[in-house]
């Protein structure tokens, strides 16, 4: 029996998460149809230049130059864009298929001639919800292409240092461009288990003074989220640990120590994630335990008012039966003596009770 309960309850949460999922994956055919942004950055140590692309430009040109270039397209809506992208730098049409198609979960796979690697952003959406994007890079010889759902600002501090010089961006590969990026987003999931950290705080926090039914529906939406945090995260330590261990020609040797350094963020962020999953447990067993005790409580009231009003209901009862002889009943103070009598017993009983610490 316990080992069928804890199979359903398995199968509970498998279908919970995959339900989240699927709200919060969005695909690339049901979204309204805008223009792609494409953004273009070609550095060296001493030159500069950004610019905005069109649609229509020749993108094949920007392939084989000297100096480190990245394109990052923000809004994959417009197939024929991407399409005509990655054509440009010689992508399989089956890595342009999952740069589409936003319901990936992470992965990283070497062409030799390039790296594709795919990663979930997280954020909180206007209902306090996490939601995911997909987020695609291409590394190249000399370029690194970043494909973005939509137009968002996580690549803003890269694109500071490279257009004011700052750091050692200007100054090497695309390799460590490659890194940059990675690192900008593991340290994203920093930010959303800090605000998810707030939310367990205050949750806690009603636990404690006044758990109700909303409580109990805000632990099961963080305990989901988690879950689909989890499921975003965990494939990164296999994918970090895979471009860190220096079998990939296109990553220099001294990049790959900034590449180990990400991985150590990834296992910070994947215990994290864990022991937040333990404490959200904790806390749904803290709100039964809580109910049950609440429970208790009435209870242990409830009863102790049936057990007061026991002896003064069998007092009522016997004088309730109207035999013709009974004594009492002529009697001109039997009414109020046996008021009396049952007030002395329901004050002698509560006194008991209160010596015995049971009120």
């Amino acid at each position: 029996m316990k080992l069928l309960c804890n199979t359903l309850h398995y199968r509970s949460e498998v279908i919970r998460l995959n339900n989240y999922t699927l709200r919060n994956t969005k695909k690339t055919g049901e979204k309204k149809k805008e223009k792609s942004k494409i953004t273009l950055l070609e550095y060296s140590e001493k030159d500069f230049q950004e610019k905005k692309l069109q649609a229509g430009d020749d993108y094949l040109a920007f392939k084989d130059s000297p100096n480190v270039v990245w394109i990052n397209i923000d809004g994959i809506q417009q197939a024929e864009v991407i399409e005509k992208i990655g054509s440009s730098f010689g992508l399989h049409h089956l890595i342009i298929e999952d740069i589409l198609n936003t319901g990936h979960r992470p992965k990283m796979e070497d062409f030799c001639e390039f790296v594709y690697v795919t990663l979930k952003v997280l954020s909180f959406d206007s209902s306090n919800r996490i939601v995911s994007e997909q987020i695609s890079l291409v590394l190249g010889q000399h370029y690194v292409l970043s494909f973005q759902e939509r137009e968002a600002e996580i690549f803003n501090p890269v694109k500071d240092r490279i257009r004011n010089g700052l750091g050692r961006l200007r100054s090497t590969g695309a390799d460590y461009l490659f890194y940059a990026l990675l690192d900008l987003i593991v340290d994203n999931y920093f930010t959303v288990l800090e605000k998810l950290g707030e939310k367990i705080e205050i949750l806690e926090e009603k636990l404690v003074t006044n758990p109700t039914p909303a409580t109990l529906k805000s632990i099961q939406e963080l305990r989901t989220g988690m879950l689909f945090l989890f499921k975003s995260v965990w494939p990164l330590r296999e994918i970090i640990n895979g471009l860190g261990r220096g079998n990939c020609a296109l990553i220099k040797e001294s990049t790959g120590i900034y590449l180990r350094d990400v991985y150590d963020h990834t296992i910070q962020v994947i215990d994290t994630v864990e022991t937040y999953r333990e404490v959200i447990t904790g806390m749904l067993d803290i709100y039964l335990s809580s109910i049950n005790n609440r429970i208790s409580e009435v209870m242990k009231v409830l009863t102790m008012i049936a057990t007061i009003f026991i002896p003064l209901t069998f007092i009522v009862g016997v004088y309730g039966m109207n035999f013709k002889y009974m004594p009492e009943l002529e009697s001109r103070w039997g009414y109020p003596v046996i008021w009396l009598i049952m007030i002395a017993i329901g004050v002698l009983m509560g006194f008991y009770f209160k010596k015995k610490k049971w009120l």
